[in-house]
């Protein structure tokens, strides 16, 4: 059974989907595989031509929840070179 994520309507759970990862609506579309294809080509565009399903609200959603989810986690600093 899908859940939702509070204040996202477009990210959903499910434990039988991509082993629970965050998804777009429920397809087999992580919003990691959003984040890392915008990375590699910041293109909106050509994202939507390689997933026709993808819509601009979703893609701005995964951004929103990308940033939102740096509030829960923040990566360790390398002070190696302090």
């Amino acid at each position: 059974m899908a859940r939702h994520f509070q204040d996202f309507q477009r990210i959903t759970t499910d434990p039988k989907i991509l082993g629970g990862k965050p998804c777009v609506r429920g397809l087999r579309l992580s919003v990691q595989r959003v984040l890392e294809v915008l990375s590699d080509n910041p293109s909106w565009e050509e994202l939507q031509l390689d997933y026709p399903e993808l819509t601009r609200d979703d893609i701005r959603e995964v951004l929103a929840f990308a940033a939102a989810s740096l509030n829960e986690y923040f990566l360790p600093m390398d002070t190696s070179a302090a």
